[in-house]
């Protein structure tokens, strides 16, 4: 009730906009690319820069339940289209499916997005996240090894309407305690480098408390502490929901040798194996994705304009190794 108080609504009467997301025209599939086979690149790059894959050997195995108990394989690496990220101002819109309003007569209480000064010099935001299985590979029939590929349908998988530790800072630190250690101005001051490294090239997974130049990811809530516009705010609510998933346990590990026959168990993010691309309000082409934690600056223009202009939906590309048959 105190954050409801504390935030003033952006638009009493905000509704629901949107355009449902067509995976032929929208996505830019280069970020799709490289794909090495065995370690060796055997496609062109985009304008994000690719992690390693880890296999340089030209076989792999994994063990299976049924003699001969283990199979090779090939091992490869890509990045899978897996989710979409929606950063909302109306509670329950989905801007990705045509502007539907799942929240139309249920009557339930739930924060909107706001904005407020904070301070002299600073403005602070809230959004409502929500975040949807969209594993185009397998849906789309590109990649016929599904243990390569995600086999699952489209879903809605999370929506921080029904997360209570969304809108409240303290209750959050349930799930991340340690962000009362990095929320100090040392820690902060670090996330500096990584806005250079993300920027430059990739970011820097010893640094998980921080989202590049978006600042810091703690608390996993949808408080924006320094809002700057709202590419920016969309931006680092997308990398907070990634944390915060990975500690649940909702996303896992998909890159590197542990990641060659099935995904893993990964609580702190590796945030070299997502790339970001904006769908909403227009499509990302040039650059067509970009590191976790890069400068928004370069995909910022134009993108934020009243009433269809406000709400953003990301599609998020992560890194998968996998032994093919």
């Amino acid at each position: 009730m105190a954050i409801m108080l504390l935030f003033a609504p952006l638009n009493v009467n905000a509704v629901c906009n949107g355009v449902i997301i067509n995976p032929i025209t929208d996505l830019c599939w280069s970020c799709l690319f490289p794909i090495t086979i065995g370690g060796i690149q055997v496609s062109v790059g985009t304008d994000a820069p690719d992690i390693p894959s880890a296999p340089t050997l030209p076989v792999c195995s994994c063990p299976i339940p049924n003699p001969p108990f283990i199979r090779l394989g090939v091992p490869i690496g890509f990045w899978e289209p897996t989710r979409l990220a929606e950063t909302v101002r109306e509670p329950f819109c989905f801007p990705s499916l045509g502007g539907l309003n799942l929240g139309n007569g249920i009557g339930w209480t739930i924060p909107t997005g706001s904005r407020k000064n904070n301070g002299e010099t600073s403005v602070k935001s809230f959004y409502q996240e929500h975040w949807m299985i969209n594993p185009l590979l397998y849906i789309l029939n590109f990649l016929t090894d599904v243990g390569c590929v995600q086999a699952a349908s489209f879903d809605v998988a999370y929506m921080t309407e029904l997360d209570p530790m969304w809108n409240d800072d303290e209750l959050s630190v349930i799930i991340n305690p340690e962000a009362l250690i990095f929320g100090n101005p040392v820690a902060q001051a670090a996330c500096a480098a990584d806005c250079a490294t993300s920027t430059a090239g990739l970011p820097l997974d010893p640094l998980f408390w921080c989202a590049g130049c978006q600042g810091g990811v703690y608390p996993f809530t949808g408080t924006v502490t320094d809002h700057v516009g709202g590419v920016m705010a969309s931006t680092l609510l997308t990398e907070k929901m990634i944390a915060k998933l990975h500690r649940e346990f909702l996303l896992w590990g998909s890159s590197g040798v542990e990641g060659l026959c099935s995904r893993y168990p990964m609580p702190i993010v590796k945030k070299t194996q997502y790339r970001l691309q904006i769908l909403r309000p227009w499509p990302q082409v040039t650059p067509c994705c970009q590191p976790y934690g890069r400068t928004e600056a370069v995909i910022a223009a134009g993108r934020e304009y009243p009433v269809t202009g406000e709400d953003y939906v990301y599609q998020i590309w992560q890194k998968r190794d996998c032994c093919a048959l």
